[in-house]
């Protein structure tokens, strides 16, 4: 019985990456890294996403969090994409993998930490647990010869672009490919057949879900060919997964949908893609990625004001912004 708790709760913290309290929407997501991974040839990130899961899920019952926040996975979350980043872009070694289980159950003690700063607030921590430990992390990895940077970005300042850079080719299938990605890309997977199966994933929980986030990636993959962003990472969907993350946290999670939710999620939905240029810039002369810090910052500044934004007088925002699978948003 206890096994079958931690593992219920495993795959609910699956499913808390994209807000879902859901243990069948976590299982279709680890599917969709698990394909991922394989799929481009690199196991060790569907693997490292499993034991990111089970060792930061592991860490928060031996520290006896709060129960009802631990079954419902808000421990789990952060960590498996922990596991995911660290061999995405140090590599499969063994210090890789020691790296990995350490940061897994930082991450833990580092949502706790952030958690209890945050109530000030009223904010949640979202990813920025994830984000802070696997910045420091990699950063790290400069100063250990054991410990390869693997595909981490070569620290550089970066380039503006210009009228002749390459431009994304628009044609359906290339859009809908790219969107697509856009979703998968919340997990660091490339691939549109697991962003697909994250859609249906979040169908399963919540319609409302679903819709919104692809949406978004549509949105903000137009925003970024618009504003004439490098044509290959457009492609890779690399505009479109923060921004993901922000439109379903604010139009379904956070608050109640409604036409006036809508539109402030699509207007924060834009706003991250624009984050995220920013960061990236920031981040370029330091080598790292900026993981879903551009998620965050935006949301957290798109929720302070929560309490001037509410979709109807007899409706408030959804508790602790946990969709259930008996009162979703569906």
């Amino acid at each position: 019985m206890a096994v079958t708790a931690f593992l219920t709760t495993c795959l609910r913290g699956a499913g808390q990456v994209m807000f879902q309290n859901n243990p069948v929407t976590g299982a279709l997501i680890l599917a969709a890294v698990l394909w991922g991974a394989f799929a481009s040839g690199e196991p060790a990130v569907g693997v490292g996403a499993l034991v990111g899961l089970v060792v930061g899920t592991a860490a928060a019952y031996l520290l006896a969090v709060d129960g009802t926040t631990l079954r419902q996975g808000m421990y789990g979350f952060s960590p498996l994409l922990t596991g995911v980043a660290l061999p995405t872009f140090l590599g499969n070694r063994p210090s890789t993998w020691i790296l990995l289980v350490v940061g897994a159950a930082v991450t833990t003690v580092v949502t706790l930490a952030i958690g209890n700063v945050f109530t000030t607030w009223n904010v949640p921590a979202l990813t920025f647990p994830f984000v802070l430990t696997t910045w420091i992390l990699t950063l790290a990895a400069y100063q250990f010869y054991r410990v390869a940077v693997g595909s981490l970005p070569a620290p550089a300042l970066p380039a503006a672009l210009g009228p002749d850079a390459a431009r994304f080719g628009v044609d359906a299938g290339a859009l809908v490919t790219a969107v697509l990605k856009g979703v998968s890309q919340v997990f660091l997977i490339g691939d549109w057949v697991s962003g697909l199966l994250i859609l249906v994933a979040l169908a399963v929980n919540s319609r409302w879900a679903a819709g919104i986030a692809a949406a978004a990636s549509l949105v903000a993959t137009l925003v970024a060919i618009g504003l004439g962003a490098d044509a290959t990472t457009i492609g890779e969907g690399l505009w479109a997964y923060s921004a993901v993350l922000t439109a379903v946290a604010l139009g379904c999670v956070f608050y109640r949908p409604s036409a006036r939710v809508l539109l402030y999620a699509l207007l924060g939905t834009v706003f991250t893609v624009l984050v995220q240029a920013a960061l990236d810039t920031v981040a370029a002369p330091y080598g790292v990625p900026t993981f879903t810090a551009a998620f965050v910052f935006a949301t957290w500044l798109f929720l302070l004001p929560k309490r001037d934004l509410v979709p109807t007088p007899h409706h408030e925002p959804v508790p602790d912004g946990v969709l259930t699978t008996s009162k979703g948003a569906t």
